[in-house]
């Protein structure tokens, strides 16, 4: 590895892909800001406590099925690899109808979904009624939401960054100015808050169906065929690999919600300063998911090209700009991170604990930019049983860590959830290791 890769002619082809799409997922963090400050000057902590139940709930069920994005990405790249129009167009019909298929089961389960959680939850009965006007409101945008996933995979397979940005911004500004106008303009409080995300999901639909017409028209794509949505084939390879990056993500989810249910176990003080420092953890998600972004597309194309060449210098300049970017995290949070606390806390208790926890934070980034990366490039070459396997690899070390060091309390949880980071990265980058770039292509 060398950083003269960085000037790499395909450097430019990474980039076009992987900076518009950071850029747009800084508008996440700020439309949640949002959402806090506008519920946070309701009369009852009990709204704020209700939509961070609520939203949580249709985050985790959303993010479980994030594998519509995924799949499509790599499967679609592929195809434009390898100049296959038909394979464009029935992998984003296919998805979109599996989207639609999903979305019918949320909307006739929900009922279900919001009782069971009543009955696990130790919140308060305001606040669960709360996330209950929330919920019933917000799962509502679930075949807007669904098919935007399809769409921006869609996109993101055709090298093009810019129209999932457009989506993106578009959805988060929306949400952001509906919020104010429904929550303190018309006083819907709770509902009005659900509201805006479903108008902003199904506008940012049809702003997706357009661009989606208008791709269409320039790739002259072939006509949709019934006959062609009818074919198992497609669906099968769809739904084994959907299968498998569920049960990743599913892993993935439960190590976090393991870790926030833990960490409440050790006091507030403690609980709160885990979540502060988490969020830090998730500002390098969101600028890693850009080239995390881009590996899948490059890699998607490379693979459908049988360019094994391509995916080399592909290899090589990821891991500069992994290990470029971890160190400028972990440097940043070594030299200000006791700054960046105090921005998020005013709380002497808690400044205090995340003080002490800190360390871990700083190491956190070098320890996760691999897998995040990596996780890219077998989203793109559609390896989803070996993202699987080794997901199941790390969860079980996850495991085992936690219940070896959980005498050292909190520092046992942060030490498993290192091990965690590391192990999904090792046990990605072994086969690449051993058979190179070829093992893509099997």
């Amino acid at each position: 590895m060398h950083f003269s890769l960085l000037r790499h002619p395909k450097q430019k082809q990474l980039l076009l892909i992987a900076l518009p799409m950071i850029a747009s997922n800084l508008t996440i963090p700020l439309l949640s800001l949002v959402d806090t400050a506008v519920v946070g000057h309701l009369e009852h902590a009990w709204y704020l406590g209700g939509v961070a139940l609520g939203s949580s709930l249709i985050s985790l069920l959303f993010l479980l099925l994030g594998f519509l994005r995924m799949s499509t990405t790599g499967l679609t790249a592929q195809a434009f690899g390898a100049k296959n129009n038909q394979g464009l167009r029935d992998n984003l019909l296919q998805a979109a109808l599996l989207a639609l298929v999903l979305a019918a089961i949320l909307l006739l389960l929900h009922p279900w979904v919001m009782s069971l959680v009543q009955q696990l939850s130790s919140a308060s009965s305001e606040v669960l009624t709360q996330a209950a006007v929330y919920f019933q409101v917000r799962i509502w945008s679930a075949p807007a939401a669904l098919l935007n996933m399809v769409l921006l995979g869609w996109f993101l397979g055709l090298q093009n960054a810019r129209y999932p940005m457009l989506l993106l911004v578009l959805t988060q500004s929306l949400n952001i100015v509906l919020d104010l106008l429904f929550v303190l303009g018309f006083g819907w409080k709770v509902a009005g808050v659900a509201a805006a995300s479903v108008i902003a999901d199904y506008s940012t639909l049809l702003l997706g169906l357009y661009l989606v017409k208008r791709l269409w028209q320039q790739l002259q794509l072939p006509a949709i065929s019934v006959a062609q949505l009818k074919q198992l084939s497609g669906y099968k390879r769809l739904f084994a690999l959907n299968r498998d990056i569920f049960i990743r993500s599913l892993c993935l989810q439960l190590v976090f919600v393991f870790i926030a249910f833990r960490g409440a176990g050790f006091g507030d003080t403690v609980v709160a300063a885990n979540a502060v420092l988490l969020t830090f953890l998730m500002l390098v998600s969101y600028a890693l998911d850009g080239f995390a972004y881009a590996a899948e597309a490059t890699t998607g194309k490379a693979v459908g090209a049988k360019n094994n060449a391509e995916m080399q210098d592909l290899f090589g300049i990821l891991a500069c700009w992994g290990l470029l970017l971890g160190s400028v995290f972990s440097l940043g949070y070594w030299l200000g991170g006791n700054s960046l606390i105090a921005l998020l806390t005013s709380i002497t208790a808690v400044r205090e604990q995340a003080a002490i926890f800190l360390p871990w934070l700083i190491a956190l980034p070098l320890l996760a930019v691999w897998s995040y990366l990596l996780d890219g490039i077998y989203i793109g070459a559609t390896k989803a049983r070996a993202m699987r396997n080794a997901m199941v690899m790390a969860f079980s070390g996850f495991a085992i860590s936690y219940w070896l060091f959980q005498p050292l309390g909190n520092h046992g949880l942060w030490l498993a959830l290192s091990v965690f980071m590391l192990l999904r990265g090792i046990t990605l980058a072994i086969p690449l290791y051993r058979y190179g770039a070829a093992y893509l292509l099997k």
